[in-house]
């Protein structure tokens, strides 16, 4: 039999809504022994189950619940391969799992976004015929190998490899070992060919940032081609230039992609060569703010793309973050051009939509630009916020036409 959580009288509401977290703070007891990322059940004080999940005692977050109620089941090779093949389906019906074909306009996409799919602490993303793991919880990283299976089991002969990137999410404590790698085939070289809304992409999941592309910006990206024709673009923290190629290929006059690491700036170097627009291109490897200080060009853009890394992770990082963005924005504001628009992201989980639109708020009265609201942006369907969960809603944007 697992180990129980016993929670204090009381503290059983937010499970009976369905909220997948139990903090520690709500656990009177355990019953019997478990270690980290084991499952569990979890009961209220008078001994009702009301679900099961992964035990993590180290952190706030104690229990990550994967399923609810007084049916709730243990984990198994059946429960992940249900779960994982529930979550394909909707990919399905939004018309992104339509196989790796090189041809398919669009073949990444996230299989698996954590709370938002009845599985906390797992992302799967797919390119062509290869996922990719990465663990944000030990207990899902302990199940790695059901999970490849059960990914196998999904897709079929639409995955050729599995690719676990773990070791830099899963709490090192919980597994000091970690090693990326492939739980199943093998994809040769680090450059892989993908296509998103018909445009390729070389992508490095290896040794790339996250699991190698920024699969959420994929509608913001569609949506920024509508303004990008005969604009000047500036693109910051472009990591593998997803915005500068939809805005080349759309007709920008000049687009100019920033960000500090060298690696990043290859990658972006590279998809625009795939996309045979060198000629409008310059990228910087350089600090934000440093570049801001001594921009390439002269003239203000008419486009700015501020897309930073998340600020903060934790609410004790929350105020330095919205200064950061505070400051941040202040600068992208003061090199756009009057009748610019501006393309201003978070994807801080713990900094809200309203103290996010707050920060640029006061960044645009220091400017003292006039700015409207045309658009408040998200995340894409493939990453889907559970209803009880509204901490999945991780990524918000604003685009702004600016005086």
């Amino acid at each position: 039999m697992p180990a129980t959580v016993v929670l204090k009288p009381g503290k059983d509401q937010s499970p009976r809504r369905r909220h997948p977290w139990v903090f520690s703070g709500a656990i009177a007891r355990l019953l019997g022994e478990a270690r980290e990322g084991e499952a569990v059940r979890v009961e209220a004080a008078g001994g009702e189950l009301l679900g099961t999940g992964h035990f993590s005692p180290g952190g706030s977050i104690a229990v990550r619940l994967f399923d609810f109620g007084p049916a709730a089941q243990l984990p198994s090779p059946a429960f992940w391969e249900a779960r994982l093949r529930n979550a394909y389906q909707l990919r399905q019906r939004l018309g992104l799992a339509s196989g790796p074909s090189p041809a398919a306009p669009t073949n990444v996409y996230r299989l698996a976004h954590g709370e938002g799919d009845g599985l906390p602490g797992l992302i799967v993303d797919v390119y062509g015929d290869v996922a990719v793991i990465q663990a944000h919880s030990p207990g899902m990283y302990y199940a790695r190998h059901e999970l490849a299976a059960a990914i196998k089991a999904v897709l079929g002969d639409d995955v050729r490899a599995i690719y676990d990137k773990s070791a830099e999410t899963v709490p090192a404590q919980a597994a000091p070992d970690a090693r990326n790698g492939y739980l199943l085939g093998e994809a040769s070289g680090h450059e892989h060919l993908v296509h998103e809304n018909g445009h390729q992409f070389a992508v490095d999941w290896e040794t790339g940032q996250k699991t190698g592309f920024f699969i959420d910006q994929r509608d913001n990206r569609e949506l920024l081609a509508r303004y990008a024709p005969g604009r000047r673009v500036l693109n910051t923290f472009c990591y593998t230039g997803g915005f500068s190629v939809y805005a080349l290929a759309a007709g920008a006059a000049l687009v100019h992609s920033v960000d500090a690491s060298k690696r990043a700036i290859e990658l972006t170097e590279r998809n625009v060569e795939l996309s045979g627009y060198q000629a409008r291109h310059e990228a910087f490897a350089q600090d934000v703010q440093h570049f801001f200080k001594n921009p390439a060009s002269e003239q203000p853009y008419d486009l700015i793309i501020l897309d930073p890394p998340a600020y903060a992770k934790h609410l004790s990082a929350r105020h330095n973050a919205l200064m950061g963005y505070k400051r941040l924005n202040l600068a992208g504001l003061r090199h756009l051009a009057p009748g610019g628009l501006l393309f201003t992201f978070s994807c801080s989980q713990v900094v809200s939509p309203e103290l996010f639109e707050g920060a640029v708020l006061a960044a645009a009265i220091e400017a003292g630009r006039p700015a409207r609201i045309l658009h408040r942006l998200t995340q894409p369907a493939d990453h889907p916020v559970s209803l009880f969960h509204p901490e999945g809603a991780y990524l918000k944007g604003l685009v702004l036409a600016v005086e």
